[in-house]
């Protein structure tokens, strides 16, 4: 598909009795080469005829942030008050940025909505994320705020020693300009959000999507808070210890309050539970449903920054592609644990036959699963 049949179709799906003229105007182009483009969409099987019906195969919005990450590293000790020998590295980066890459990366159809500033930061976020596959039509782009800046310090031991995040941009998501692209919110399939947009923001999410499914990151344990009022409609939520039992308000500190944790969701309403523990893996449980443990995956340690994205971009591709959670589970480790040999917060080579090859390749079990019927001692 060319850049301009995507254009085409990018308007088609919200205006699908647009008239011919206003569309070639629209474009600036002429009537005729507008009507040879739907043409060679019709012949391709995207839109089905009259009234410009797409052929509907489902998209995936992600909505949150977008951060373009700054990294310093150096092999020789930090020392405050002086200047340090060491690498400095720009990529771009932001939860919901890297998820939709991701996704784009497995071969989903998937579009962005985040806010970045009107300077060279910005300009290359989008570019980048344009490059991998995501359609960024739907971000803001604002002349009188900065783009999101992630800068981070790390020892010789590769572990963060500080930190810094400019992220005020993201307020800037408000449910006002959320307004504006709501035929996409309502028309997508499945919507990703990440909590680093405002409790305002997610509250006008939760009120206007249509989707199948919601799938929620909660970034931290300060920030996923801003979930509680909406956890009766989340369908996949992925969370980390700390933000368990942020959420739920109980201990999580052993195998058992993991499982209480997981239980503690599901009364909220919440589907499906993936509990990520680090080296050990991940616990999962699927309301009503199996549950278990994923052992993680052997890899190659580079970068822990966008493994997370990484899983929860694979718990999205197996939804979409109707995969039973436990099946989901490994394939997502597997997106994670290619993600850790990246330099970056994303995986260049992500795709689904390089993930299904990294599981060939370890020759183990997908899961190891345990019937709901064994209840809330299920270690």
């Amino acid at each position: 598909m060319t850049s301009r049949e995507q254009e085409i179709l990018d308007i088609l799906r919200d205006e699908p009795l647009i008239a011919q003229q206003v569309l070639a105007e629209r474009l600036g182009i002429s009537r005729a080469a507008a009507a040879g483009h739907i043409m060679q969409l019709v012949r391709k099987g995207l839109v089905l005829g009259r009234g410009y019906v797409l052929a509907e195969q489902g998209f995936v919005l992600a909505i949150g942030a977008a951060n373009m990450d700054i990294t310093g590293s150096s092999l020789h000790a930090l020392v405050a008050h002086d200047s340090t020998p060491g690498q400095i590295r720009c990529a771009p980066g932001g939860v919901a940025r890297n998820v939709a890459e991701n996704l784009a990366r497995l071969g989903n159809d998937v579009r962005l909505i985040s806010a970045v500033g009107d300077d060279l930061f910005g300009a290359r976020l989008l570019e980048s994320t344009r490059r991998a596959g995501v359609d960024v039509q739907g971000c803001l782009v604002l002349d009188d705020h900065a783009t999101s800046t992630y800068l981070s310090l790390h020892g010789p031991d590769g572990d963060m020693a500080m930190a810094l995040n400019d992220m005020a941009i993201l307020e800037q998501i408000t449910p006002e300009r959320l307004a504006h692209g709501a035929a996409r919110v309502r028309h997508a399939r499945a919507v990703l959000v990440d909590c680093n947009l405002s409790e305002a923001a997610l509250g006008w999410i939760f009120g206007h999507a249509h989707a199948e499914a919601v799938f929620a990151e909660p970034v931290s344990a300060f920030k996923c808070r801003r979930l509680l009022p909406w956890l009766g409609q989340v369908h996949t939520l992925k969370a980390n210890r700390l933000e368990a039992q942020a959420l739920t308000g109980l201990a999580v500190a052993d195998d058992a309050g993991l499982v209480q944790a997981a239980l503690w969701l599901h009364d909220q309403g919440v589907i499906n539970v993936v509990l990520s523990l680090g080296e050990r893996g991940v616990y999962w449980s699927a309301i009503g449903g199996a549950c278990g443990w994923q052992a993680a995956l052997p890899a190659t340690m580079v970068n822990v920054t966008g493994a997370g994205d990484a899983m929860m971009a694979g718990l999205l591709h197996g939804h979409l592609r109707g995969d039973p959670l436990a099946r989901t589970i490994a394939f997502a480790s597997a997106c994670a644990a290619m993600t850790l040999g990246a330099p970056q917060a994303n995986h260049v080579s992500l795709s689904v036959a390089a993930v299904q090859q990294l599981l060939q390749a370890q020759d183990r079990p997908v899961a190891t699963s345990l019937s709901s019927s064994q209840g809330p001692s299920r270690p």
